[in-house]
């Protein structure tokens, strides 16, 4: 049986850290940043489901989703502000990260790489569950920036006005379920939340 160094490479997501290029109060790496996402994905599938007429495989998307920045190992996490900074730098840094997903979907045995192409590499993952995980993932980002300035950083302050925009402009009715529903309990404290 060959060896692979997949998962081996793939956990040191746990020493990439997030927001690089802002002051944090509360740390956040990759690895736990992928589950968040994806536990977010899957009740934004779920409610699609349920409520909003979808019919998504809910797996599916919850494991594209924990595989959703795996790139990054290769790449490192590149800020937002920078890696929209112009359309020039967004497609150089959307190359290096399409050649680091191959990169990493070669590194699993031969009778694997079918299984995760279409949830390793981004352009295979199909627009609807790309869609869900991309939304999962701005709620992750506003979640964060709420907490930080909830925890008196100031650095996060007009990063959580641009990220709430944008939920603001996301027409997927899951997302908005998930704000109304969900999002509110964030800002309470582990006595409230047991009240």
């Amino acid at each position: 049986m060959t060896k692979s160094h997949f998962y081996a490479y793939i956990s040191k997501l746990r020493w990439l850290q997030r927001w690089g290029m802002k002051r944090n109060v509360i740390s956040e790496n990759v690895m736990e940043h992928s589950w968040e996402v994806a536990t977010i994905a899957h009740v934004l599938a779920l409610a699609k489901n349920r409520y909003f007429g979808g019919n998504v495989d809910v797996n599916a998307v919850v494991v594209a989703a924990l595989y959703h920045d795996c790139s990054e190992v290769i790449t490192g996490d590149m800020p937002s502000p920078i890696k929209y900074h112009s359309p020039e730098i967004t497609k150089a840094y959307k190359a290096i990260e399409h050649q680091a997903d191959h990169e990493l979907l070669n590194l699993l045995p031969e009778d694997l790489k079918a299984d995760f192409r279409p949830v390793l590499v981004e352009a295979e993952i199909s627009a609807e569950y790309h869609s869900l995980i991309k939304s999962a993932d701005t709620i992750c980002a506003y979640l964060k920036c709420k907490a930080e300035v909830q925890a008196g950083n100031p650095e996060f302050r007009k990063a959580e006005e641009d990220v709430h925009k944008r939920l603001e402009r996301d027409d997927c009715p899951e997302v908005k379920y998930f704000l109304e529903t969900f999002a509110p309990s964030y800002g309470l404290t582990l006595d409230e939340l047991l009240r």
